[in-house]
């Protein structure tokens, strides 16, 4: 199973592509890439979701995944930085549909639960943990690229969780 992940965010969306080959010997998870597609405060928000758009066109294209994750709606105090995100993250399922890729939502809640084991884990410990999962080198940056790993880690838990589920009825 090939998930990319995505961290919607107004000026930086994070992604990460993440497999898990269950057919080996020994199965692990494995990061087949991260990285932010940023924009600029200067463009007009036509343009940012346009570029953000067409970005995660291209690299859902090279990558190829089963499935594209994405962070649910978090409500916040700010009604228009949410309005913006929201706008973010529709793009994000759009390129998904456009790509006929099918997608999963996740509370942030249950994300940062499901990779730490404490729901209300700070950024850093995500990184950290998410790092020690894929066996990276370092903590992946920036801390977007590390929150879509995240999401994309969090699917395949909770994907072989509703498998093993469904094989025991």
């Amino acid at each position: 199973m090939r998930v990319f992940g995505i961290d919607c965010g107004t000026e930086c969306t994070g992604y990460g592509v993440v497999e898990w080959d269950d057919t080996v010997r020994s199965p692990q998870l494995a990061s087949l890439g991260a990285g932010a597609i940023r924009v600029s405060k200067k463009d007009h928000l036509p343009q940012r979701l346009a570029h953000v758009y067409c970005r995660l066109l291209e690299l859902l294209e090279a990558h190829q995944p089963d499935v594209v994750a994405v962070e649910e709606v978090f409500y916040s105090v700010n009604a228009k930085s949410a309005l913006k995100l929201g706008h973010m993250r529709g793009v994000a399922l759009l390129a998904a549909a456009t790509a006929r890729i099918p997608h999963a939502e996740y509370a942030p809640l249950k994300i940062k639960s499901t990779v730490t084991g404490y729901g209300l884990a700070q950024k850093e410990q995500v990184q950290f943990m998410v790092a020690r999962l894929l066996n990276l080198p370092c903590v992946p940056e920036p801390t977007d690229a590390a929150d879509a790993l995240a999401i994309a880690i969090c699917h395949i838990h909770h994907a072989q969780t509703a498998t093993l589920q469904a094989a025991a009825r």
